[in-house]
């Protein structure tokens, strides 16, 4: 049987990986993390929904034992442990390297998948691929790019933002990450430069198709570095992500300020109990959330031209939509699909056309207008 080797195979991500891919009899799905008794409980509850074989082992995503990672000889690393900000120095991407392993991930640091790369010549040499960001972004927001992209002669323009329904708790891991950048300085591209943005400031609203309004912020994403690397003829990038709840995304606004001025060092310390606030108010919101992108440039006759794509998840389904890329990279990887060898950014690997054939069994809807 393949195996896979699911780091943070009990988290809200990875659990939900191990469901899509455990419904493959022929694989071997391994529930790794550094709590072995929360990873045999996850493989217990998992087992009656699943085909896979399951089973549970112990390891650190960011400092993993090489001997115990090649005894469970895996043929996939597919890691959801975050934040990936703590695992800089590629950790578990240089083991997977010494164990002769795939990997992909679901990062959305932007240093930790602008920098990638780094491990390329390295793993061409070991013959095994390597997958940095395979997620929300840059996986799933450059598909939409890649998707729409020959409508244009010129694509100019990309402004996009993120707002997940309040019926989802992110966890600690993921709830620290975002806390990163909150109230720090960050560069976007704007009218053809590089231009400083603070995390969580620029407030605006954005009216979603069937949701509603929702208030928005700057957000640092791997995107902002990437995109302007691949598209050539881009002047503006940007991505912003807000909270349902107006009271949290205004509170995170009111934190932003507390950092910019210096009061507040370390934000990211504050996760848990800005977590359980948001589960306290989760009455206050609903079980649907949306991404939304659009598009502006130039068409084929030199008239402006813009394309407004949104996904909306509803049921608290929305937290399927970051690992979907992730997991259908790791099914190519398995069946040969997918041939590239070396470390890369998920910048183009996935079609939009296998995105939406993967959740159509979930609550999610599609919808463009040119």
């Amino acid at each position: 049987m393949t195996r896979i080797l699911i780091c943070g195979g009990y988290g809200t991500f990875g659990l939900r990986a191990a469901e899509r891919l455990g419904q493959d009899p022929a694989l071997h799905l391994i529930l790794a993390g550094r709590n072995e008794l929360a990873a045999r409980d996850a493989v217990a509850a998992l087992k009656p929904r699943v085909a896979a074989q399951l089973s549970a082992a112990t390891l650190d995503a960011a400092r993993p034992d090489l001997d115990a990672l090649r005894a469970l000889a895996p043929r996939v690393i597919y890691n959801a442990s975050g934040p990936y900000q703590a695992q800089d120095d590629y950790a578990l991407a240089r083991a997977a390297i010494a164990a002769g392993a795939h990997y992909v991930d679901l990062a959305d640091a932007r240093a930790f998948v602008a920098g990638f790369d780094r491990l390329d010549a390295d793993a061409r040499a070991a013959g095994v691929t390597l997958i940095a960001g395979a997620s929300s972004v840059p996986a799933l927001s450059s598909a939409v790019v890649e998707h729409y992209k020959t409508a244009f002669s010129k694509l100019t323009s990309i402004t996009y933002g993120i707002v997940p329904a309040n019926g989802f708790d992110p966890g600690v891991a993921t709830t620290a990450s975002i806390l990163g950048y909150v109230g720090r300085p960050f560069d976007t591209l704007k009218d053809g430069r590089m231009t400083p943005v603070y995390g969580w400031q620029g407030l605006h609203r954005y009216r979603f198709p069937g949701l509603g309004t929702r208030w928005l912020g700057h957000c640092d994403i791997p995107d902002l570095a990437l995109f302007p690397r691949h598209y050539a003829d881009l002047r503006t990038v940007h991505f912003s992500a807000g909270m349902e709840v107006p009271l949290m995304h205004f509170g995170l606004w009111g934190l932003s300020w507390l950092v910019r001025i210096g009061i507040l060092r370390r934000p990211e310390r504050l996760a848990a109990p800005l977590l359980a606030v948001k589960k306290w108010l989760r009455s206050f919101g609903s079980d649907a959330g949306g991404m939304f992108v659009f598009l502006d440039g130039e068409d084929h006759t030199g008239k402006p031209k813009r394309i407004a794509w949104h996904v909306i998840a509803r049921g608290n389904q929305g937290p399927y939509i970051p690992q979907i890329p992730a997991t259908l990279l790791t099914r190519q990887l398995i069946d040969g699909r997918f041939t590239q060898r070396g470390a890369m950014a998920a910048v183009g690997l996935m079609s939009l056309t296998d995105f939406k054939a993967e959740v159509r069994d979930l609550d999610i809807t599609f919808s463009e207008a040119a």
